[in-house]
């Protein structure tokens, strides 16, 4: 007891601090942020932009897709380009020429000494920071603002509907007319103007260092990776591989308790779920329906890349447009693996706390209607907003905002806080009793009961940013949410109510469970919370992010190199009586949460963390492989997992088709491993190999994107999606089966009784 207590002060202290430092460095990102310009003018005094048009800009893009449709900064979607790099290959291209003519009238024929002096030239220009804080003005030359004119104009008409630009459109998944009124395209291109120029531009006291820490790889101005990107990197990884052989050498010297010996008989056959617990069940159907059209809606944005505005041949674009089945895609899967989540935590709580509180089951009916009304809602009127271009205002409070995995409008946000709060309070109510009452338990409960606080109140970081917020801090605190709220709090949620299971199985001694919960969840938040800076290294944040972010990242992934053995070790224990085949396939889940964890989200995120990997990689489809490896592998199975488990109490054991469980099982793993090693792997190696040789415009470009490799690559991931979805098929038949036999077994005693009484 006094070990356990010892632990939970050291996870209270790396609580504090880690979220202390983030914090502090939150406002040094706030404070060294890319200043937005009063004006961007000629030094003979004439505008090319305002400080309101750059602000406007980002709210314009946003409402038009956002990182839904092209990124900024490396963050957002894969088909159209990054928007920086794209315009800050273009301007420079547009001035090198414009240099060349002021020497000879054909560019072609510069001398080597003449190219050499236009490029020295464009580099100087491009990075000199002529940002002059008293007045708020950038200042740049005629001939850089006859380029700047120039490059405006492709984005203009790009996002308007001129008809020279059909096919870039369709290469880009984009539709004519994107942004309607002249005004805000002309506002969109001073954003991106914007983005580039402090990608490109030095700091003020840091020179051959730009405010992105020299991203995007861009050799025309000089945009080349740091020494602190290098050395960083060099330092995560003697710290990754030090912090293994730390790890490995603790778990083999440690002294190993005594495992648990399974008891002779199921414990929880005979539990009687209550009323709440009950009413569960259409969370889990949900949760079915949810991943059916998550991959419908992953096949369609995936053909996107092939044909830009068809689906084998179908014009659909103009009815369901490349931004809505992208945001579709990526929000429907956090919301099933979320219900799935919240489903369990509902599940439990009665039965650790053992009573149903008054009106508990209410509560869970009401905060099921009001989740499918925030999922209905929010993708209806953000469907509806880019569809119908409603603008910004609309996109922000009701629509589509923009933002990868925090696209709902923040009417929508705010109803989704109260319902994760109200969710805390169901929670907390049921599991009050077993909190009150001392036992070996406890702990867990009081883990769970934490998290879940957690998880609702760190879903106010949603609410943090406005549309004015600079784009840096926008950033900052999108992967609050991201990375903390869904990576951080529901991680620590879901391995403490697993431990709790198995400690009601008999399987894991309560003692042990309570101390390894709590160890693990140190080693994890001391990693993940600062970990968090490592999406942030090229967001207009100082270099200081860099080191952190690359420190901790790395020791990150140290705890997911034992996750597998645990899962091995749970496996094991899990065939040692025959009434634990009732409990196979939510433990396989589990043991395939511990396989993509050491893949997926280790072996695959480690590849991309590091700064000198990051630097080209970013925005590339090594990311989406990564993303697909953590996402679904970890947190879709392990919501897999807890629903089976779930469902195994909530229906008679003779009313589940296990045969059915199988094939689900086997799909979905493989489907999900031929998708990422069969096409997104070698797609974002083919990229990540055109970053580094010419740009990240140019890994990023149609010429790319578009080449006979990488439609090929994409065509690669039919057989993958094929048998992915055949596994959700087979995982959905299996919950509508129980569904529906579980009403007719309800339905035949009812009419029993009726006969009785007649």
């Amino acid at each position: 007891m006094k070990n356990t207590q010892t632990l939970w002060r050291w996870l209270g202290l790396v609580f504090v601090l880690s979220f202390g430092a983030l914090g502090y460095l939150g406002w040094q990102i706030y404070v060294s942020a890319p200043p937005i310009p009063t004006a961007v003018a000629t030094a003979r005094g004439d505008t090319l932009f305002t400080g309101e048009q750059v602000q406007r800009g980002q709210q314009v893009w946003l409402a038009a897709g956002g990182q839904q449709q092209g990124s900024v900064w490396g963050h957002g979607a894969y088909v159209a380009p990054d928007w920086s790099a794209d315009w800050l290959h273009r301007e420079a291209l547009a001035l090198r020429t414009l240099r060349a003519k002021a020497l000879v009238s054909d560019p072609a024929g510069l001398s080597p000494s003449q190219q050499h002096a236009v490029d020295g030239a464009l580099k100087d220009e491009m990075r000199g920071n002529t940002y002059d804080a008293a007045t708020g003005k950038v200042t740049v030359s005629e001939l850089r603002a006859q380029a700047i004119r120039e490059t405006a104009a492709h984005y203009t008409a790009l996002f308007g509907d001129a008809s020279s630009l059909d096919k870039l459109r369709e290469q880009y998944a984009m539709r004519s007319g994107e942004v309607p009124a002249a005004q805000d395209r002309d506002a969109l291109a001073a954003f991106f103007f914007w983005s580039a120029w402090a990608a490109a531009t030095d700091r003020p006291d840091e020179p051959g260092v730009s405010y992105t820490s020299n991203w995007p790889h861009e050799p025309l101005v000089g945009n080349t990776m740091t020494t602190s990107s290098a050395m960083w990197s060099m330092a995560s990884i003697i710290l990754l591989l030090a912090g293994i052989a730390a790890m490995l050498w603790l778990h083999g010297a440690g002294k190993h308790e005594e495992e648990a010996v399974p008891p002779k008989a199921d414990p929880l056959l005979g539990f009687q779920a209550t009323a709440s617990m009950k009413a569960t069940r259409k969370y889990f159907f949900a949760v079915a329906g949810l991943l059916l059209l998550q991959i419908g809606m992953g096949a369609i944005t995936a053909h996107y890349a092939v044909e830009g505005s068809s689906f084998f041949g179908l014009p659909i674009s103009d009815l369901l447009p490349y931004v809505t089945s992208r945001t579709i895609h990526t929000q429907v899967g956090v919301f099933w693996i979320a219900t799935a989540w919240l489903a369990t935590g509902l599940y439990i709580a009665p039965m650790l706390g053992g009573k149903e509180p008054r009106l508990q089951k209410l509560g869970t009916d009401f905060l099921f209607w009001a989740l499918i009304a925030i999922v209905v809602g929010s993708t209806v009127t953000g469907w509806l907003g880019t569809l119908q271009h409603r603008g910004v205002d609309f996109s922000f409070w009701v629509g589509n905002q923009g933002l990868e995995f925090t696209s709902m409008g923040r009417v929508w946000q705010y109803l989704l806080f109260v319902g994760l709060l109200l969710w805390a309070v169901l929670l907390g109510r049921a599991l009050w009793p077993a909190l009150k009452t001392p036992s070996e338990s406890r702990g867990l409960i009081a883990m769970v009961f934490l998290s879940a606080t957690c998880i609702g109140g760190f879903y106010a970081t949603s609410l943090a940013w406005g549309q004015h917020t600079h784009y840096s801090m926008v950033e900052y605190w999108r992967w609050w949410l991201v990375h903390l709220w869904v990576e951080g709090f529901f991680e620590v949620f879901a391995t403490a109510v697993i431990a709790l299971l198995f400690t009601k199985l008999g399987l894991v001694r309560a003692a042990s469970a309570n101390r390894a919960i709590v160890a693990e969840t140190i080693v994890f938040l001391f990693g993940g919370i600062l970990g968090t800076l490592h999406h942030l290294y090229w967001t207009g944040t100082p270099t200081s992010v860099i080191a952190v972010g690359a420190v901790f990242s790395a020791l990150e992934v140290v705890p997911l190199t034992l996750i597998g053995l645990e899962a091995l070790q749970t496996w094991r224990r899990s065939q040692g009586m025959p009434w634990l085949a009732a409990y196979k396939w939510p433990v396989l889940c589990f043991v395939a949460v511990g396989f993509w964890n050491t893949v997926g989200a280790g072996l695959l995120g480690f590849a991309i963390n590091p700064p000198a990997s990051l630097y080209y990689v970013q925005g590339l489809n090594m990311t989406a492989a990564h993303g697909h490896g953590a996402l679904f592998g970890v947190y879709g199975m392990l919501g897999i997992g807890l629903m089976l488990f779930c469902l195994r109490g909530l229906y008679a054991r003779h009313l589940h088709a296990d045969r059915l469980l199988k094939p689900a099982y086997w799909c979905l793993n493989i489907g999900l491993a031929l998708m990422i090693f069969l096409s997104l792997l070698p797609a974002g190696i083919y990229q990540a190999a055109a970053s580094i040789s010419k740009g990240m415009w140019y890994a990023r470009s149609p010429e790319v994107i578009h080449s006979p490799f990488m439609e090929t690559m994409v065509w690669l991931r039919v057989p993958g999606d094929i048998v992915f979805a055949a596994g959700a098929l087979f995982l959905a038949v299996y919950v509508m089966r129980l569904l529906g036999r579980g009403r007719r077994e309800a339905i035949v005693p009812a009419q029993v009784a009726a006969a009785v009484a007649r």
